[in-house]
């Protein structure tokens, strides 16, 4: 049995979720990171946070699925970050100008309530932010 491109972990605190990427995230798994977000939301979590540290590929497919995720966030009254995106979304953003709408502030840390060290003060960004789901795992065939 081969091992899962994408793992997808959710931790929640009230409200609030913290969605961790691992692998790789392109258009055979982003089917699996758009219900992990709407799972969120369907959950009645309003912001999400998504760690994209351990992400070591993430293509246009991942790109649309989190300006999605995001929109539908923001509709519900949400917010959704994204936080440490991998090299190949850096060069998306570049190349789009999307940054803004996904990325949370340049300050390096997930926001104290779910991170380990606490971040500093910063003005709310002027982006949206999404909701992730339920912890999902393996390959989506």
């Amino acid at each position: 049995m081969p091992l899962p491109r994408l793992t997808i972990y959710r931790h929640d605190r009230r409200n609030r979720a913290l969605i961790t990427l691992v692998g790789e995230i392109d258009l055979e798994s982003t089917p699996r990171v758009r219900a992990a977000l709407a799972r969120c939301l369907s959950d009645d979590i309003r912001t999400i946070d998504i760690d994209l540290t351990t992400v070591t590929f993430c293509d246009c497919s991942g790109l649309n699925t989190f300006l999605y995720a995001a929109q539908k966030t923001t509709e519900a009254g949400g917010t959704l970050q994204l936080h440490h995106p991998p090299p190949t979304l850096d060069l998306i953003f570049d190349v789009t100008g999307s940054g803004f709408l996904l990325l949370g502030p340049p300050v390096g840390h997930l926001p104290p309530s779910l991170g380990d060290a606490p971040a500093p003060a910063a003005p709310a960004p002027p982006h949206r932010s999404v909701p992730l789901v339920a912890v999902i795992s393996g390959d989506a065939r």
